[in-house]
């Protein structure tokens, strides 16, 4: 049988559509570029869907690298300098056999390589060509260059000196800031107590201690984040906000700085957004095929307006980014206001919030009313004003999609009212809810089934399972998962979508509960049970549903 051209291939999988393929083939005409490169330029296909094609294509599993940590041992057993010679990526070594990723489906020399310097052949994986780099840029830099060890030697240093130069602050705190990078951290707290201080990481959700450092450090690396983040180190008084951008491995970081003064001194939280994550789907998020579907015909409607509701750091971003991909981009107008934007997409026209110049939510939402839009995307309702915008701009045919904090997807109702929002305009533009949470995902290479214990379920609040559920899953830790027995997060939530009958309770000022108790009979979904489910399905653990739905 014919291989498929990759463009065919990626068509057959519902990556790109003709309208697209006939783009990037013009596109070729003028730059001459690989048409591979040129889908993913243009953000047609991501890098990885574009490896996962190329994975199928050549009959090889593929592995997403994101969140993925490779161990030393495997790392130590195959030097740099083979890695980028022969262009594979040692990712585990388990019984003398090597796991290896490749960018390539036909580098022969890298199993070959592979082969010689285990004694076996190896398991074979493709990996996108964005992460292959990257991954190998950072495991053998932090391999070489031990970011803890170096952190460690610092603070010795600091403790036989008992004095701090300029240098050895700015150093530390550097050291802090990678180290936040190496562990796919997404906030760094600076915890200032009576005698120490203490270092947090945010890792897939859970804060995890880091770092005890001396109290004589504390001025000093609070002071130099101040300084990059250019707030007033004068005044410990009041909460400052801030932010600076950090470059590492050929990475651009945006760090959102806060500050607030505690018994004990300045605490400091660092939000680490990095710049052009990859573009995810709906399907890969983490939704099942009836709920993506569902996602789908929503976000296909011509006007309306559709809420993502969740804490911060819940995905709502990514979510409202891979709702984008599912709608014509070629034929729609699409413009967004972001702060800040996290995802760059070709033929869409996106702005950034700029509070300095006076560039925010609101102003944007009034002003792309004259740009001729289809789809309007507003990163976030924070106060009257923006929200009055989007009901409006929904009502007068635009699709507006944005995000709202609040903690389910029925309270988002009550929320609106509170930012004075008219209960008719809101009944009669409300398309649906998406609320949603992130939970750690079971590491797939130490993932064990077990039986679960006579009244083990009921103990942690799931009596109506203690029946019918009598095994389970979770992780035993290992190198790749950092022993935590979790590796990366997928996505629970709830879909509401507002049936003439939720309008008419929404007009009438129907209680919550009352809302949410017809939606539920209308089909919809909890958090708590679509996060069961994939506990039972052995996605992730019941501990870990409890802990994020409670």
């Amino acid at each position: 049988m014919a291989t498929l051209r990759i463009g065919d291939l990626l068509k057959t999988k519902g990556f790109l559509n003709d309208a697209q393929l006939s783009i990037a083939l013009a596109q070729q005409t003028i730059t001459g570029d690989l048409i591979g490169d040129i889908l993913i330029k243009l953000g047609f296909v991501s890098p990885g869907e574009m490896a996962e094609a190329l994975s199928e294509q050549a009959g090889i599993g593929f592995i997403n690298l994101d969140g993925y940590t490779i161990p030393e041992d495997a790392l130590r057993l195959v030097s740099r300098e083979i890695a980028e010679r022969t262009g594979f990526l040692p990712l585990n070594v388990e019984n003398g056999i090597l796991t290896i990723g490749i960018n390539n489906p036909s580098n022969i020399l890298a199993i070959d390589t592979a082969t010689r310097i285990s004694g076996n052949p190896p398991k074979v994986y493709m990996v996108d060509t964005e992460s292959f780099y990257e991954a190998l840029e950072r495991a053998y830099y932090f391999l070489e260059n031990p970011i803890p060890h170096r952190i460690a030697n610092a603070i010795n240093e600091i403790k036989t000196i008992g004095a701090l130069s300029a240098t050895m602050i700015s150093s530390l705190t550097e050291l802090l800031i990678m180290d936040g990078i190496r562990r796919n951290a997404t906030d760094i707290h600076i915890n200032p107590l009576s005698d120490t201080v203490h270092v947090f990481y945010r890792i897939d959700g859970v804060l995890h201690h880091a770092h005890c450092l001396p109290k004589v450090i504390q001025s000093g690396v609070i002071s130099r984040i101040k300084i990059l983040s250019e707030l007033d180190i004068a005044e410990q008084r009041l909460p400052q906000d801030g932010s600076f951008s950090f470059s590492f491995l050929n990475k651009k970081y945006d760090m959102r700085v806060s500050t607030i003064p505690t018994i004990y001194g300045e605490n400091v939280a660092i939000r680490i957004l990095r710049a052009s994550i990859s573009l995810l789907r709906l399907s890969s998020l983490g939704f099942d095929e009836y709920a993506a579907e569902r996602l789908r015909l929503l976000f296909s409607k011509p006007y309306g307006i559709i809420l993502l509701t969740g804490p911060t750091g819940s995905g709502k971003t990514t979510t409202l980014y891979a709702a984008l991909r599912e709608i014509n981009l070629l034929e729609k107008n699409v413009l967004t206001v972001e702060d800040p934007v996290e995802y760059r997409l070709s033929m869409v026209k996106q702005t950034e919030v700029n509070e300095k110049a006076g560039y925010d939510f609101a102003l944007a939402g009034r002003n792309f009313m004259r740009h001729d839009p289809d789809v309007m995307l507003l990163g976030e309702i924070r106060d009257e004003e923006t929200a009055r915008i989007a009901i409006r701009s929904s009502i007068t045919g635009h699709l507006v999609l944005t995000t709202l904090h609040t903690a389910d997807a029925v309270t988002a109702i009550p929320r609106l009212i509170d930012l004075n929002v008219d209960r008719y305009l809101l009944s009669s533009s409300l398309l649906a809810v998406v609320a949603q949470r992130l939970v750690r995902k079971i590491c797939m290479n130490c993932k064990t089934e077990y039986q679960l214990k006579g009244g083990e379920l009921k103990a942690m609040g799931l009596p109506e399972l203690e029946e019918s559920v009598k095994t389970a899953f979770k992780g035993m830790g290992c190198p790749v998962c950092s022993n935590t027995g979790y590796l990366g997060r997928t996505v629970i939530g709830e879909i509401f979508i507002v049936s003439d009958d939720i309008r008419e309770l929404i007009y009438s000022g129907a209680s919550v509960g009352t809302i949410k108790e017809v939606a539920i009979r209308n089909g919809m979904k909890t958090i708590r049970d679509d996060g069961i489910r994939k506990a039972i399905e052995g996605i992730t653990t019941f501990g870990e549903i409890l802990r994020v739905a409670g």
